[in-house]
């Protein structure tokens, strides 16, 4: 029974799919307002990781070399975005204000998230008397023709204007445009946002539902289907959606398993029944650098003892505590043109754990000798080594002993500007 009632909400949902412009440069321009009509590039390393539309206009594309961006832009001024601080503090900010309006936020990345407003929409209907107040806000996918007796048309049109406020009230109170998708799953609604940009918003409409999921050129291009599916599924010779819906379901469920091959050719269809799941609190912290190479102990512990600080500072904001510390790093192989990366953890001593946040300095020093001795557990320091990453993660949050300072709204409490300062 409760499967069916679970599918018969999943047939009648609508989510909004919110997707932040540039945001990395946006932030940048928020900070910085002088930098708002100039072509802008956020550099991380040797890469352009983003750029606003000023630099699109004259040919920038995000993860262009720095170099190419140079050559093709060179009036293009560059802010290192090594330091994703300011990113997620914004980040979480979008997020806390989104759940203002509904409690079913999903955080995807720092500049996406979902949202279930099929609550919201079904009051809306039950307060509009005929259908006498239903305009469409934003586009309407292939330019469909709304159909007023379809109730599924009605409810996404509302889920549109419903959008429409989730914007405005991004930029009113953060500064920051986006686009947004309406659908009737998370699949979809991902799918469409992109579909006018920048901070623009398409509703997609049943029966236009093929037409999009058919206009994906590349199967990779399927949310959900990631690097390595991929590459089996073009194997068989599955390179777009339309193979992947007429390719054998037994062979399928033969190569890549049951549930993997079920739930791939679903989505092929435009089917998702997952849920929005709210993601709370984020679940661990961490911060990771890399470089060409790294092939001593002192700069080891140098890169170490750099990313420390921010770490600490992050949790220290957060109010809870961590019990466990993990070491992630990347040797480079010649042989092999894959990086391969490796992990090693330990729980974080009790004396150490009472320290976080009252002392932060005075923990710093034993930390580095923890992870030192993690680092030796994988690189044998008396051999030649090339590390072309290091990663220092903190996880197994726990509140403070009678305490609730764990939650994400004192987290967001702690981030935001002390009222009155403006933008």
């Amino acid at each position: 029974h409760s499967k069916s009632v679970s599918a018969r909400s999943a047939a009648c949902r609508v989510i909004a799919h919110v997707d932040l412009d540039c945001f990395y440069a946006q932030v940048e321009m928020i900070r910085n307002p002088e930098l708002r009509d100039k072509p802008l590039g956020v550099q991380q390393k040797y890469i352009v990781v983003t750029c606003n539309y000023e630099a699109r206009k004259l040919g920038v594309k995000k993860l262009m070399s720095v170099k190419d961006a140079r050559e093709k832009c060179p009036q293009l001024i560059l802010v290192n975005g090594e330091d994703l601080t300011p990113y997620r503090e914004m980040s979480y900010k979008v997020t806390e204000l989104l759940g203002e309006f509904c409690p079913l936020v999903e955080r995807l990345g720092f500049d996406e998230n979902f949202v279930d407003i099929t609550e919201i929409v079904e009051k809306r209907l039950n307060q509009q008397s005929g259908c006498s107040r239903v305009c469409v806000s934003g586009h309407v996918y292939n330019n469909q023709a709304i159909n007023l007796h379809d109730t599924t048309h009605i409810r996404l049109v509302i889920g549109s204007q419903i959008a429409e406020e989730f914007r405005e009230a991004i930029y009113a109170r953060l500064g920051l445009t986006g686009c947004a998708g309406v659908a009737s799953n998370k699949l979809l609604s991902k799918l469409v946002s992109g579909t006018f940009k920048p901070n623009q918003q398409t509703v997609l409409l049943p029966e236009s539902c093929q037409d999009l999921i058919r206009s994906l050129d590349h199967i990779q291009k399927v949310p959900g289907i990631g690097y390595k599916t991929t590459k089996r599924l073009e194997t068989l010779g599955v390179r777009n959606v339309c193979d992947l819906q007429a390719f054998p379901s037994t062979v399928l469920e033969k190569e890549l398993g049951v549930s993997v091959a079920q739930r791939i050719q679903k989505l092929s269809y435009g089917e998702d029944d997952s849920p929005v799941t709210p993601t709370g609190p984020p679940q661990s912290f961490s911060d990771e650098d890399s470089f060409k190479k790294c092939s001593s102990e002192v700069e080891v512990k140098e890169k170490i003892e750099e990313l420390l600080p921010n770490l600490l500072d992050r949790i220290h904001k957060d109010g809870r505590q961590p019990h466990t510390v993990r070491l992630t790093i990347r040797q480079f192989s010649s042989t092999d043109r894959w990086f391969n990366r490796e992990s090693r953890q330990c729980p974080i001593p009790p004396h150490l754990i009472q320290k976080f946040g009252k002392e932060s300095s005075n923990v710093i020093s034993p930390l580095v000798d923890i992870l030192m001795k993690l680092f030796r557990k994988m690189i044998d320091v008396d051999l030649p080594f090339h590390l072309t990453l290091l990663s220092v993660c903190f996880s197994n949050l726990k509140d403070l002993p009678s305490s609730k300072r764990g939650s994400i709204g004192f987290y967001l409490k702690q981030m935001s500007p002390p009222s009155g300062s403006g933008k």
